[in-house]
C-alpha cells in the first residue's frame, strides 16, 4: 500500500476499522422493531410509566429510558430523540431530557431492593 494512501477516505463509512478486533471498535446496533414492541409492551402493562430520554454516547445510541410507578425500569435504543419523545406523546407517558433531569430515585430504590433480595 503506498503511503498516501493511508490517509485518503475509502469512502465506507458503515464498516468497523479493519483493525477492529485488537481495538474493541465495534458498529452501535440500530434500533429494530423488537426493541419498539418491548417498549409498547412495557408501556401497557404498568402504570405511572414515564420516560427519559438518553442522549447518544460514545458506546450507545439514542436510548429510551422506562420507569414505572414502583421503580421497574427497561431501557431501549431508539431511532432519536425526537422518536422517542413522539413514542411517550403517542402513549400519553410524561418524557424528559435524562441529561438535563437524571433518573428519578425509585428506579435506584428498585435496584437496591433487587439486590438485596438477591434477583
Amino acid at each position: 500500500m503506498p503511503w498516501l494512501d493511508r490517509f485518503r477516505r475509502s469512502g465506507r463509512t458503515n464498516r468497523p476499522a479493519r483493525d477492529a478486533a485488537r481495538t474493541g471498535s465495534t458498529r452501535v446496533r440500530a434500533a429494530d422493531g423488537a426493541d419498539v414492541t418491548h417498549l409498547t409492551d412495557f408501556v401497557t402493562s404498568r402504570t405511572g410509566v414515564e420516560g427519559f430520554v438518553e442522549p447518544r454516547t460514545a458506546v450507545s445510541d439514542v436510548t429510551l429510558l422506562l420507569v414505572a410507578h414502583d421503580g421497574e425500569w427497561t431501557r431501549r435504543r431508539v431511532p432519536s430523540v425526537q422518536w422517542a419523545h413522539a413514542f411517550a406523546n403517542k402513549h400519553r407517558v410524561p418524557s424528559y431530557d435524562a441529561a438535563v433531569v437524571g433518573v428519578p430515585q425509585r428506579l435506584r430504590d428498585y435496584n437496591r431492593r433487587k439486590k438485596a433480595n438477591g434477583l
